[in-house]
C-alpha cells in the first residue's frame, strides 16, 4: 500500500494537516485519497498505470465503483496501456450519480456538478442513483474504489456521505473535500493539456473557493442525514452494517 510515507512531492503540495495520512499514490493516479478504512476515492481510473493497478490490488482493492456517465468512459490517447489480465481481477461497476439530460439538474449544474451547494439538489434528484452506489459498496468484495473524471465533486458527494455514515465530524468532511480541490487543481497545474471549463488556481483565488464549498460540504451531511437518507431509499441495514465494517477496514481478500 502507498500512502503518506511515500508521497512523491505533488501529493506533498496538495495534501496538509491531517489529510497526509489519507493521500495516496499508486502509480498514474490522480487526486487519490482513502476516505476511511478500505474505502478510496480518486479520478478517472484510465489514469492509472500498470504499476498503479498493481499496487491498487495490493492494498486490498478488489472494486472499483465508476460515478461517470457513459458518454465519460471512453479512453484518451495519453491513457496508459494496460493489460486486460491486470485489469481483469477487478470487478468494475458503472454507478452514475446523476442523469445529465435531466432538466433540472442541467439547469442547476452547468456546465456539470462542480459544488457542494449542487449536491443537495443531486441528492433530491437522483436518490435511487445514489442508493445504488452504496448498494454496489456494500456488494463489492474485498477493497473498494470510487471515482469520477476529477475526483472531485461526485467522488467528493460520496466521500463526504461515506465519511457521515462512520461518524467523521465535520472537521474531516470538510478536509477531505478540501484535499480533493486542491488534488485536481495541482493537476490543472502540471497537465498539458487545458481543460475545458476550469484552470489552476493560486493559493489567493482558491483559499475562498476552499472556505465556502468546504462548508457547503458540511451543510450537505447534516441537512442529509445520510443514514435515514440510505434507509428512506431501500438500503437496508444489513447492507449500512457491511459499509461500516469496510469503512472501518475489516475486509479480508
Amino acid at each position: 500500500m502507498c500512502l503518506a510515507d511515500g508521497m512523491d512531492e505533488t501529493v506533498r503540495r496538495v495534501a496538509g494537516g491531517e489529510n497526509r495520512a489519507a493521500a495516496v499514490t499508486w502509480e498514474g493516479a490522480v487526486n487519490a485519497w482513502r476516505i476511511s478504512g478500505d474505502v478510496y476515492r480518486m479520478g478517472r481510473r484510465e489514469w492509472l498505470t500498470e504499476t498503479g493497478w498493481n499496487q491498487a490490488y495490493d492494498a486490498g482493492i478488489r472494486t472499483v465503483i465508476d460515478l461517470r456517465n457513459a458518454g465519460e468512459q471512453s479512453p484518451r490517447e495519453t491513457d496508459p496501456l494496460v493489460r486486460p489480465e491486470v485489469l481483469a481481477r477487478f470487478q468494475i461497476l458503472p454507478a452514475p450519480t446523476e442523469d445529465p439530460e435531466n432538466e433540472e439538474f442541467r439547469a442547476i449544474c452547468r456546465p456539470y456538478l462542480n459544488d457542494p451547494a449542487a449536491y443537495q439538489d443531486n441528492a433530491r434528484l437522483f436518490p435511487d442513483k445514489l442508493a445504488a452506489v452504496f448498494k454496489a459498496v456494500a456488494a463489492a468484495p474485498g477493497g473498494v474504489v470510487i471515482h469520477c473524471s476529477a475526483g472531485r465533486d461526485r467522488s467528493g458527494m460520496i466521500a463526504a456521505m461515506l465519511q457521515d455514515l462512520a461518524g467523521a465530524d465535520d472537521h474531516a468532511i470538510v478536509s477531505g473535500y478540501q484535499a480533493a480541490m486542491r488534488g485536481i487543481n495541482e493537476r490543472h497545474r502540471t497537465q498539458g493539456v487545458p481543460h475545458a471549463h476550469e484552470r489552476y488556481l493560486d493559493e489567493a483565488a482558491l483559499a475562498p473557493l476552499l472556505e465556502s464549498r468546504g462548508e457547503k460540504v458540511a451543510e450537505f451531511v447534516r441537512q442529509l442525514k445520510t443514514r435515514q437518507y440510505l434507509l428512506r431509499n431501500r438500503v437496508t441495514d444489513q447492507e449500512l452494517s457491511t459499509i461500516l465494517a469496510l469503512l472501518r477496514g475489516r475486509v479480508t481478500v
